[in-house]
């Protein structure tokens, strides 16, 4: 399954934005969905993540303010983020445990 990230976008300190992860192919609804993130000079780090039975998780920096969703009809899963901080930014990605990861959409956080 090919997994494309979109949805990034510049906003500031305290909004909100969805990002969505769109799938190819008819066995979405069997992975487990991953989004991680890479700020400028930073290593890519792990965010969230969701299963095919709907287990979710998160880094602890996130709980209570991102969400991660999916919708298997539609083949997309979703990272809701409230209450954005400027470091949250950096570019997010979706792919699976292992890989591939897609592109990575940038989020921009301003202060």
């Amino acid at each position: 399954v090919q997994l494309q990230a979109s949805g990034g976008g510049l906003v500031q300190a305290g909004g909100s934005l969805r990002l969505s992860c769109a799938g190819s192919g008819s066995s979405f609804g069997t992975i487990t969905v991953l989004w991680n993130r890479q700020a400028p000079g930073k290593s890519r780090e792990y965010v969230a993540g969701i299963t095919s039975g709907g287990s979710v998780n998160y880094k602890d920096s996130v709980k209570g303010r991102f969400t991660i969703s999916r919708d298997n009809v539609k083949n997309t899963a979703y990272l809701q983020m409230n209450s954005l901080k400027p470091e949250d930014t950096a570019v997010y990605y979706c792919g699976q445990p292992g890989g591939p990861w897609g592109q990575g959409t940038l989020v921009t956080v301003s202060s």
